[in-house]
Order: C-alpha cells, then structure tokens, then sequence
C-alpha cells in the first residue's frame, strides 16, 4: 500500500518552476508555515522553483517574516493573487516595486473561487466589488502595471450587473490539519479553523495537480474515525509531518483548547480596556450591537467592541462570528485573530461567506483608513501602503447595519479625557474625512441605493450617511465644532441639530449601555 508521508525535502521537490500555488491560512491560523519554510530552503539553496504563482484568501503571516512573507524573493514568484496584504509587508512590496504581477480581490470571492474551480466551472459570479476598486471600470483588482490580465469581467444576468471572477488552474495546494495516516486522511482536531483546505485539496486534483499536506502528528490506518477526516486521503499525495516551532495553533499561541473547541475556557476574564480614545469609540459602536443579533467585527481597532461587550454584560445577547468560519463565542485578538474561545460551532470558510454574501449579518463594524464626502471608505491602500481588502467588501457590502469605526485623524494623535470631557492635546498629522478616498473599497453611494444602515464612529464624532451623504449627528462633550472637526476635514458634512454623545461613553467606569 502507498504511505504518503514523506519528508518535507521531497515534497517540496514535486513542485515545478511556474506552477500556480494556493495556500491555506487565516494569519496565523491554519497556515503550513513549515511547508512555507521548505520551499524558501529550496529556493535559497537551488534557485528553483521560479517564477510560481501564488493565490490566497486570507492573510497569513505576522507582519514580519513568517508566513508568505517567507517566499518574498526575487525569482521565486511571478503573480500573486491574494485577498489580504497586510500582513505579508515583503511580498506587498514586490508589488509596490512592480517585481511581480499583483491582484487584490475579496477574501470571499477567492475562497468560493477554490470551490468552483475544483467543481470544473468557469469561475464565480458574485455582486461583491461591483463599484469598488475590483469592479474593472475602476481598476480591476489590479495593484501594479505588471498586472495585466483581466481577471474581473462585467456581466449581464437577468437584467443585473454581477461581477464575474474567471477561474485558473491550481497546480499545487498547501494545506494544513491535525492528524495523518498513510493513506493521507487528515484530520483538524487541534486546528481552530478548517478555512478552504476541503476545497482547495480537490481544486488542486481536478486541475491534475498535488495536493501538500502539513500535519502535527502521524497515525497508523485505521485510527481515524471517518467522521473525523476532513480531508480524505484520496485528494492527498505528499504528508509532511511539521515540528512544533512551525504547527503552533496561531502565531501567538502554541496551543490553546479552547481554540479548537476540545474543552471550554472556564474562565471569563475578558482584558477591560483603558479608559481612552479607542475605549470611548468602542463603546460608541457598541450601543449599536442589535439583541440577538449575528455580529462581524473586523480586525484592529473594532476588535475592541468584544471588551466592551463582555464588561456590559452584553455577550450573552449577540452572535459573534468571523469570516475564516467560527460561529459564537468571544474572536481573539492580534495574531491570534481568527481563533474564537468556545465557539458554538465552526464552518467552513467559503460556507460563512455564503451567509455573508446572502445577507445574513445583523450587523459589522469595521476599520476605516480615509473616508469622502460620499461616505467611501478606503482600507486597501492609502499614504504609500497596501493592506488589501480581504473580506472587507464582501462583508460591507452586504450587512444590514455597518458601524466603521476609528479614530478621526492619525499620525500622533494623543487625546485626554477628564470629568467626562475629551481635549485634543495634540492632533494627527494625517487627515482621514478627505476630499477623495485613494481607493474605494465601500462604495457610499451604493450603499444607499441598497438601504444599508451606515455610521461612522470616531473617538469626537459621529457621522450617518444619507443620500445626501455624511451627516455630523454627535459630537463629544468638550469638543469645538469648528476647531476640532471642521478645521480637521476637507469637505463640509452635512450639519443639521447634532447632538451631545452620550456622557456616560466617557466614564472611567461601565457606563450601562443599552
């Protein structure tokens, strides 16, 4: 009988010179940093394989040189199609420099794109995009100049525009579980999500090509239950078993129970958060929380809601969820994101984009880099940097409430808050509410058309849009109209009967939300 497991020196071996790469990860979550780390050895040591391609959903890396930050080498990639840069600052600047073909599409739309590919289909049409910067009136998805295949189309279905994302083969998956025997049926115990390793596995052989598997720990045949395969063995050629300083669970955590849902964190303590700009911004959005309502909180500063959250009491009314499939339970923060202590329950990645896509957010809260007078916001690329959109517009595009969420300049900001009163003490150096966003990621205007419900929350304001566009509807106490936001904007809002925050969002003490 075949025994797949191999060393990871010939696994990386069967990869060739200009194959199409897909990788498995959510940051830190999931993602086969050591299979990662073999083919940069190779590289390094043979100069080949060149000129791969490369396609990922989500992030994956720590913003420094784990993950596919491993692969930035000149020579080794050719195209890179990916959801998420932020976190990988070596292979964005490949782009920036224009050293490799560069394409930013939505985290969904790629992680369904695995699914119809393995299912022999053209590609995937999706209305996520349309009048953002994928829309290919605007640029197509496109980062550089050196990106020059069209990889978005118009089309016309029924009288409606939908976005259509054209499919490729995939020559060789990286993906990642628990648990292998011989015959290559991996299992995820251990693992905190399952993202699209199902889908990219069969992808991969449907387009005649391999499909790497990086596990914690062998077993013999017959020990896995087949309940418990997540990937059978017949869409599996090469096992690598991982040491343990490349299978952590996240990049900030070795193992965690919890994470996986294999025990339940008895403990409740929740880091409350310093009594500043950020803490004053989440509990703002935080009064917008529906009760039992499915809730999506983007990465950074709305993972704050959480702590306000859990000091409110509030938990126990909502649904908090997160786009790499977890569903309940409280999401980890910081290199742990995309992990959830004692999930309800755990999907996979392309399924949670599907009740994305459909409509079934309550509500999101998002970041926001720079926003217009239209109410775009752009999180992609802005001053200099490419973040991607990952998820960001497959989420904003079709929850029924969007709270964006930031503070309302950058750059040095340092603000003081005392007797329930918020000063300025030395404002950013860098403008957020401009004339015109850098890059649209969420389109205002097609917002409205759709009747989304739309807020901007910032540590001294509040903003709604309307059809008309941004209207100033709160202000903090102790915060001048015209010196501290006027003076700070580029464009004039929309200015009615605004009224005072609610005080109590700037107690040193749980202010009660309700």
């Amino acid at each position: 009988m075949n025994n797949k497991i191999v060393s990871l020196v010939e696994a990386i071996k069967a990869i060739s010179c200009a194959d199409m790469v897909a990788t498995s990860g959510f940051v830190g979550v999931g993602t086969p940093d050591y299979l990662l780390h073999g083919l940069e050895q190779r590289f390094l040591k043979t100069g080949y394989p060149q000129n791969l391609s490369l396609v990922f959903a989500a992030g994956q890396g720590d913003g420094k040189e784990q993950g596919l930050n491993r692969l930035a080498h000149a020579g080794l990639l050719k195209r890179v199609i990916g959801g998420h840069w932020g976190l990988i600052p070596k292979i964005a600047k490949l782009a920036l420099d224009n050293e490799v073909e560069a394409y930013n599409l939505p985290q969904g739309c790629i992680s369904h794109l695995f699914r119809d590919i393995g299912a022999a289909k053209p590609g995937t049409f999706s209305k996520v995009g349309l009048h953002t910067f994928i829309d290919p009136r605007h640029e197509g998805g496109k980062i550089n100049q050196a990106a020059k295949n069209d990889l978005v189309e118009i089309v016309e279905l029924n009288g409606e525009e939908w976005l259509f994302y054209k499919a490729f083969p995939i020559e060789v998956a990286f993906i990642r579980g628990t648990s292998a025997d011989p015959d290559g049926n991996i299992s995820m115990e251990k693992e905190a999500l399952e993202l699209d390793n199902l889908a990219m596995a069969i992808a991969a052989k449907n387009s005649n090509g391999i499909v790497i598997a990086q596990v914690e720990r062998t077993v013999e045949r017959g020990v896995l239950l087949p309940r418990s395969v997540h990937i059978p063995g017949i869409f599996v050629d090469y096992v690598v078993e991982a040491d343990e300083v490349h299978h952590q669970q996240t990049y900030d955590t070795i193992y965690n129970p919890s994470f996986s849902g294999e025990s339940e964190n008895t403990s409740t303590a929740i880091a409350s958060m310093q009594l500043n700009a950020r803490k004053v911004i989440a509990r703002r959005a935080t009064k917008e929380l529906p009760i039992d309502g499915v809730i999506n909180l983007g990465i950074g500063m709305p993972e704050g809601i959480a702590s306000i959250a859990h000091e409110e009491d509030l938990l126990k009314n909502i649904t908090l969820t997160t786009e790499g499939g977890s569903i309940g339970g409280v999401p980890a923060s910081g290199l742990d994101f995309g992990a959830s202590t004692n999930l309800q329950a755990l999907i996979l990645q392309s399924q949670q984009f599907d009740f994305y896509d459909g409509g079934g957010l309550d509500m999101t809260s998002l970041g926001m880099a720079q926003v217009d007078a239209f109410g775009n916001v752009n999180v992609s690329r802005y001053n200099g940097r490419l973040t991607g959109c990952g998820g960001f517009i497959n989420i904003s595009q079709n929850s029924n409430k969007i709270v964006f969420v930031g503070t309302f300049t950058a750059g040095g900001l340092k603000v003081e808050i005392k007797n329930q009163q918020l000063k300025i003490i030395h404002e950013g150096s860098i403008r957020k509410f401009i004339n015109k966003v850098e890059q649209i990621t969420f389109n205002g205007s097609y917002s409205q058309s759709r009747e989304q419900s739309v807020l901007y929350v910032t540590e001294r304001c509040v903003f709604k849009m309307t059809r008309l566009g941004l209207e100033l509807t709160e202000i903090a106490p102790g915060i001048d109209l015209e010196r501290d936001i006027l003076s700070q904007m580029d464009f004039q809002p929309i200015i009615n009967d605004p009224k005072q925050m609610d005080i109590d969002l700037f107690r040193d003490t749980p202010s009660h939300l309700n």
